[in-house]
């Protein structure tokens, strides 16, 4: 399972790549997007690879953004009972299926299949560099966790108010 997420706008994009990202369902920045690894996907994330940063998301990181970030239709949160009429016990157990490829995204009904971030606490490295010189783009591997976790701030909500 890996975890894509957009880094830059939109200005001065090929529009081979601007297609590609919004296939995606990457239309802005700290979007994030969850998909099973396949081919086909790693064709669009070489076409797209100057505009996102992507990698292998673990399973606690996983299970923070479901119980953080993923909103069902109408804003509304994740919960125990959505969670139940879908034949799962909890998150981790929603979070594991989704690893072991049991359950794919965008199967999930009434599940925004955009994950909305916060920009990463401490910014992005260079945004127009390869994650391999020092940059954010690209691919990251399992270092993608880090910066998801930078993104999700506790205590503030998508729209910048403090829940404390």
């Amino acid at each position: 399972m890996i975890a894509i997420i957009r880094i830059r706008g939109s200005t001065g994009i090929k529009p081979s790549a601007e297609k590609t990202a919004e296939l995606l369902n990457l239309n802005r920045i700290n979007h994030m997007v969850i998909f099973p690894e396949t081919e086909s996907i790693n064709g669009m994330l070489n076409r797209v690879k100057d505009y996102v940063t992507w990698g292998e998301i673990d399973r606690e990181t996983l299970e923070l953004v479901l119980k953080e970030r993923v909103l069902l239709v109408g804003h509304k949160k994740l919960t125990e009972d959505y969670l139940k009429e879908e034949g799962f016990s909890s998150i981790g157990d929603l979070a594991q299926g989704l690893l072991d490829g049991k359950v794919k995204f965008k199967d999930l009904k009434d599940v925004n299949p955009v994950i909305r971030l916060n920009p990463p606490k401490g910014g992005y490295e260079a945004i127009q560099k390869p994650f391999h010189q020092k940059g954010s783009a690209g691919y990251r591997g399992s270092k993608i966790n880090n910066i998801i976790r930078r993104m999700i701030i506790p205590g503030v909500n998508l729209n910048g108010e403090n829940k404390n």
